[in-house]
């Protein structure tokens, strides 16, 4: 497995074309025996090369390294118009500079010595062995140094044996390879055409997003994102891993159909559920799927007795799929080839979110085998799963897991845990290996996904990062400008609807509630205290297991004044949209977040924790990570001391919970698979509260107290 930071020729002979010829094809050479009659007509046809001289080919005539470094760029594809890196050769001729630059920047060779590229010398057929095994990625095993022939040394073995195996060469005799002969210009041919008749490889390119939750303030940019990478490879798919819906005003006014407007321009080729695509129920799903123009996949969320959208699904795999309707997978034909595309949903779906009685969410395993076996009978060998299930999720599904049970998927673009996987992430567990990614969320990325496969469908080499959507220049400018038309569709169409909302009233304080820096992240605070109160109402609702909540200071913003408390309050107090997660934490791991929490005190410090459902006592005058003197848990409305060899169900926010703020006991128990993540949006949480307490009476409680402050 390569993972190349950039394809340069993404598949071998890329830009030219092989016909049968017969002797027609060189009857502008006199010198052309019948033997080379194809290879020099592939060659003149392509405009690889022109012959030596007029009349004349060259047949028998040595090739020089310079001379054979440009025909073997130009049938790889490489063009003169192109920039590429200076290999700092200082004996090239200008005319085969950028040839020998590409192949150089590919890998090809590396030169005669430094600074030497020894252009004018004849090239070995030993040294094209390894140029050709290398240009177009023949599989060389480099502990193979014996081959059939008895003038090839163990240098070149592993590559005649490649070429050999390859078909590319047969050798001058039965033992006799030629390996230190000069090349010549008639047998570069051949090796050339011959080299494009190998099967060729087939780059698959993916543009995908997840968990962009209506987070639609910034799609203008996101659309000059898409429309630049749709430029550079027009065969790109653009898919979505589910959760759009939920998250922000946009999506509490319009119910989805604002980022499905933008979607739909943007020319969205699939997408599965994530499980807030469930939280109103099914019938605002239902009109989200019959507006899309393009299909769902979902293998194993089976609503076939749903009233809103039974007649929407489709139990099948389908080459013909129709935009607005919901199929196990789709197979799509991207240049010619096929590649199939199936989705799957966490099944905490049914804890998380409200999809109803009649929607069931199948064995995730089960059905993801289905999947690879339809498409495999089908004729399918390139399979990307679009899930909804988290990378290492501990809700008892992850896209890891599937890598390794799941035979047959070669890529997995996931959602659900919002990771921000910056470079793919390669699981080999199988016979094949299979890339996974994923993009973070809220459109903060656009991720980009470069596979190439072999004639058996194997992935070979891969690409993958993550394009900022809103990244700036040194001038605080933005790197992507916005595109117009989308800009005034959401200035005119949807903004004005949101500013009205910002205004609305949620609830009302009685007393100023404080958020400040220098307290949320050195004290208990009454808002700290609302907030995780709210936090643990909603996750007791989830799982009613769950007796304690855990905020980071660094996560509260702001204060809210006295008063009415309006929806741009809480979203100045939580600006960031973190997710509610629910960890299983021993006593012991608790007290010592505990400890990580107070170790700079009374120095301000982002990892300081509001609390819910306990209080403790530390002492700010021992020594760091010694602190904590005692610790009680709120259970059933008795306050008993903490049991550090007692397992717990603690709420907090994902990013706390992957270790955010060096909380490394966290990292450890996410890792472990022992956080679920329902996904519920820190403000949405607290206006939910609000709403169901409209009149806060928040106070200092005591659930904080720093006994060297007495």
């Amino acid at each position: 497995m390569n993972n190349k930071n950039k394809f340069i020729a993404a598949a071998a002979v890329a830009s030219v074309t092989v016909s049968a010829a017969g002797a027609s094809a060189a009857t502008g050479f006199t010198d052309v025996p019948a033997k080379y009659e194809e290879a020099v007509q592939f060659l003149t046809e392509n405009e690889i090369t022109a012959g030596f001289s007029e009349g004349t080919f060259g047949t028998s005539m040595s090739i020089t390294r310079v001379d054979a470094a440009i025909q073997l760029a130009k049938a790889l594809g490489f063009t003169e118009e192109d920039t590429y890196e200076d290999a700092g050769f200082t004996d090239v001729p200008e005319r085969g500079q950028w040839a020998v630059n590409a192949l150089a920047e590919w890998g090809v060779t590396n030169g005669k010595a430094p600074g030497k590229f020894g252009a004018f010398e004849p090239i070995t057929r030993g040294e094209a062995s390894y140029w050709l095994a290398t240009a177009y990625g023949l599989e060389v095993d480099e502990t193979a140094t014996e081959t059939p022939f008895t003038d090839v040394n163990e240098r070149f073995g592993p590559y005649v044996n490649a070429l050999v195996e390859s078909g590319l060469s047969l050798g001058k005799t039965a033992t006799k390879f030629g390996a230190a002969d000069q090349l010549l210009r008639g047998e570069w041919a051949l090796f050339l055409y011959r080299g494009a008749q190998l099967p060729e490889d087939f780059l698959l390119s993916l543009i995908h997003t997840n968990d962009t939750h209506a987070h639609i303030e910034n799609v203008a940019r996101k659309a000059t994102v898409v429309e630049a990478l749709r430029e550079e490879n027009p065969s790109s798919l653009l898919v979505d891993a589910g959760d759009v819906f939920s998250g922000t005003l946009y999506f509490n006014e319009f119910k989805g159909q604002a980022d499905l407007e933008f979607m739909n321009l943007l020319g969205y080729d699939a997408m599965t559920f994530g499980n807030h695509e469930f939280d109103l129920g099914t019938e605002p799903l239902a009109e989200f799927v019959k507006k899309a123009k393009f299909p769902f996949v979902s293998a194993n969320v089976n609503a076939e007795t749903d009233a809103n959208l039974s007649s929407l699904m489709n139990e099948t795999v389908t080459d013909e799929p129709m935009d607005g309707e919901v199929y196990n997978g789709i197979i799509k034909e991207v240049d010619g080839e096929k590649v199939g595309i199936f989705g799957l949903t966490t099944a905490e779906t049914k804890t998380i979110s409200s999809p109803g009685d009649d929607v069931v969410f199948e064995d995730y395993i089960e059905e993801a085998e289905k999947a690879v076996s339809s498409f495999e009978e089908a004729g399918v060998n390139k399979i990307v799963a679009l899930t909804h299930i988290g990378f290492q999720d501990g809700g008892g599904d992850n896209d890891v897991t599937l890598a390794k049970e799941v035979d047959g998927i070669d890529v997995i673009v996931g959602g659900h845990s919002h990771d921000k996987l910056d470079e793919p992430y390669i699981d080999e567990t199988g016979a094949e290996p299979t890339v996974i990614v994923q993009a973070n969320e809220y459109n903060k990325f656009v991720g980009t996904l470069d596979v190439i496969f072999d004639e058996d469908g194997m992935v070979t080499e891969y690409a993958g990062e993550l394009i900022e959507v809103d990244a700036k220049n040194e001038d605080e400018t933005y790197v992507f400008e916005e595109n117009e038309e989308v800009k005034n569709m959401l200035a005119t169409k949807y903004t004005p609807a949101i500013d009205e909302v910002k205004a609305q009233v949620v609830g009302s304080a009685t007393a100023a509630l404080d958020g400040e820096r220098a307290s949320v992240r050195t004290k208990e605070t009454d808002l700290g205290n609302l907030i995780t109160d709210a936090m643990l109402a909603k996750a007791k609702t989830i799982d009613s297991d769950t007796v304690i909540a855990l905020q980071n200071g660094g996560g509260i913003r702001a204060s809210i004044d006295a008063g009415d408390i309006t929806m741009e309050e809480v979203l100045t107090v939580m600006p960031f949209g973190n997710a509610l997660a629910i960890m299983d934490l021993t006593g012991a791991e608790i007290k010592a977040a505990l400890e990580h929490s107070v170790s700079l005190a009374p120095e301000q410090n982002g990892a300081f924790l509001q609390v819910a459902g306990l209080k403790f006592t530390y002492d700010s005058s021992k020594e760091a990570g010694s602190r904590v003197t005692s610790v009680e848990v709120n259970e059933g409305g008795t306050f008993t001391a903490l049991d550090e060899a007692k397992t717990y169900a603690v709420a907090t926010n994902t990013f706390t919970a992957k270790g955010g703020d060096n909380y490394a006991m966290f990292k450890v128990a996410y890792d472990d698979g022992r956080v679920s993540e329902p996904g519920f949006v820190d403000w949405e949480t607290f206006t939910e509260y609000l709403a169901a307490n409209p009149e806060v009476d928040a106070a200092v409680e005591g659930r904080i107290t720093d006994s060297a402050a007495q």
